[in-house]
């Protein structure tokens, strides 16, 4: 029989908690994602100034991050034209990115869920999921 690992709601908590801080520190107020490993909603937390159309976006990348099991701003050179992905944003419903700030939280090296981080430019969403996926990483692996 196999077995998987999944985030609890707990965990997903802490993923927000160290997102939003980092946010805070930078000065940009972010929506953040937490998604489990099926692409499900666990945790999800809209920091005040945070645009409300990027809450799609923030899902989206999250979801993008747990299915493909790598972080959103590595797929996009894979996506430009005459590459071999070329086209890729269109799959699955639109429910798709390569905007950056989609990380993927392993544990034991399987992907346990993402999360996704939109509001700010693309640098600065790449940088908090980044952070807070860093810290996953050191606390539960």
């Amino acid at each position: 029989m196999l077995t998987k690992q999944t985030l609890s709601y707990a965990a997903a908590e802490k993923v927000l908690g160290w997102a939003a801080d980092k946010a805070s520190e930078m000065e940009v107020p972010q929506n953040i994602a937490v998604l489990d490993e099926a692409g499900h909603l666990v945790a999800f937390r809209r920091m005040d100034g945070a645009k409300f159309f990027s809450i799609e976006i923030a899902l989206t990348k999250a979801y993008a991050a747990a299915g493909l099991r790598v972080s959103t701003h590595e797929v996009a050179p894979k996506t430009q034209p005459g590459m071999p992905g070329y086209g890729a944003q269109a799959l699955n419903g639109g429910r798709f990115t390569t905007l950056g700030g989609g990380v993927p939280l392993f544990v034991g090296g399987q992907v346990v869920g993402a999360i996704g981080v939109s509001s700010g430019s693309v640098e600065q969403d790449t940088e908090v999921a980044q952070h807070a996926a860093k810290i996953f990483h050191e606390t539960f692996n």
